[in-house]
């Protein structure tokens, strides 16, 4: 009995050991049921590809996940009548997919043996989506090989995290356990006032953070409350290699001074949580695009694919997600690839933003909803009082610019940010300024920059 206890006792022990030294953001997939080690040794095998055997797999993998959903997919199949080659499958809209999800899944698969979620909704057109789950292992093993890029581990690198958190205790402490087993300590991005800030600079002081990663908005308030501190947060936290910002528009400025404020590198991260990681900022500066799991056209007005170097609609096929289509999927943005690109090394030139985010004119003319952005950023931030703000489109001639600010706009900026929008638009239009203490964010924490609140026929 002693010797039993002691063996016993002994392997307790050795398992604790285990425990603790086993990476646990890999046991945590590993756990519910994402086959990580798997997905990250199938990846390694797709990198291994010279450039020819890489561009066989690509038109070999799409081609075999259309047939793939033709055959076990009686939502996909509906959509596809006459295919005769990869033209002339339809583009899948966000609208399309606004059903219940049970009639969208692929036979074999429920949504109790896939990994479901719903989109953030910010494009206006929410619905919710499932993966299957060596579909989704692939996605988080391309995430820590592009994370790789700048030496950091997921399993074992710090990360200070801007994001949104549910406020019902369930879902908050939910949050705050997956960011314990994460290694990461999360900043709520609802309240970006001087004295939360305050309470972040004390926590880098004491926490050897490696990388933050989160929202760019609120990244770029705590970067503008470092500078008006005159801190550079490496000099406090040393540990700290890098910057992953995503969810919304990264401009030069703000990138430049993130960088100095921080000093680190700032990388730019787009994805979308229906599809994958679509493109991350690689060592030389690059756009890369994920070649590897998705396929990314750029089309025209009448879904025709446009060359390399030419703007249009951003069309994505995801070419393992067997529990659900995404094939010629348009997420709803517009960009560019560079004319650089190749099919093992797509790069994204630009992203200038949605589709919905277009702004109709009086005379006829679009305008891209940056384009207002553009306008008034450098105008309304030159002397800081002007925190952040957004811009509405109420009326096919009138827009509403709201800012948070302690104090009204000067007069003389008004009347130059009107003058400016006749010279980058069209003469004629509205401009309503409105004034807030804080400007409120969507329940994500995200920051939508320009709405259009006109009826989609106006």
């Amino acid at each position: 009995k002693i010797i039993a206890f002691t063996i016993k006792k002994q392997l307790f022990y050795k398992n604790i050991l285990f425990f603790y030294h086993l990476n646990l953001f890999d046991l945590s997939l590993k756990l519910n049921g994402f086959p990580i080690a798997k997905a990250r040794h199938d990846l390694e095998l797709i990198h291994k590809k010279n450039e020819t055997d890489f561009e066989a797999y690509v038109f070999n993998k799409r081609e075999a996940i259309v047939n793939y959903h033709l055959g076990n997919n009686s939502f996909y199949k509906s959509l596809n009548n006459n295919i005769t080659d990869w033209k002339s499958i339809p583009v899948l809209t966000k609208r399309d997919l606004q059903q219940p999800l049970h009639q969208r899944l692929s036979r074999g698969f429920t949504q109790k043996n896939v990994y479901v979620n719903k989109t953030s909704g910010s494009s206006g057109d929410p619905f919710i989506f499932a993966k299957d789950k060596y579909c989704h292992a692939l996605t988080w093993a391309l995430i820590q090989d592009r994370f790789s890029w700048f030496n950091i581990d997921f399993n074992t690198s710090k990360q200070a995290r801007f994001y949104g958190i549910p406020l019902d205790k369930k879902g908050y402490y939910k949050e705050r356990f997956k960011d314990a087993l994460s290694k990461r300590f999360r900043f709520s991005v609802f309240d970006l006032s001087d004295t939360a800030f305050e309470k972040c600079l004390k926590k880098f002081k004491g926490t050897p953070f490696d990388y933050i990663n989160g929202y760019t908005s609120a990244i770029v308030q705590f970067a503008k409350f470092l500078q008006k501190k005159n801190i550079t947060l490496k000099t406090i936290c040393p540990t700290l290699k890098a910057c992953v910002v995503t969810s919304e528009m990264l401009f030069e400025n703000d990138k430049q001074l993130m960088e100095t404020q921080f000093g680190v590198s700032v990388i730019n991260e787009y994805g979308a949580s229906e599809l994958d990681l679509i493109a991350f900022q690689n060592p030389k500066d690059e756009w890369q695009i994920n070649s590897e799991t998705l396929y990314i056209e750029i089309l025209d007005e009448n879904d025709q694919i446009l060359p390399y170097g030419e703007e249009g609609r951003i069309v994505i096929t995801s070419l393992y997600n067997k529990a659900h289509p995404f094939i010629r999927y348009d997420i709803g943005d517009i960009g560019v690839l560079s004319k650089e690109s190749t099919i093992q090394k797509p790069i994204l030139e630009k992203l200038i933003g949605r589709t919905n985010d277009i702004a109709k004119l009086p005379s006829g003319k679009k305008a891209a909803g940056l384009t207002f952005y553009y306008i008034t950023k450098s105008i309304i931030e030159d002397d800081g009082i002007v925190k952040e703000f957004i811009i509405e489109q109420l009326k096919i001639d009138t827009f509403k610019i709201i800012y948070a600010s302690s104090e009204d706009i000067a007069e003389k900026k008004i009347k130059t940010i009107r003058t400016e929008m006749e010279n980058y638009l069209e003469k004629g239009l509205t401009i309503i300024f409105e004034r807030q203490e804080q400007i409120e964010r969507s329940k994500s924490g995200k920051l939508k920059q320009f709405s259009s609140l006109m009826k989609p026929n106006t």
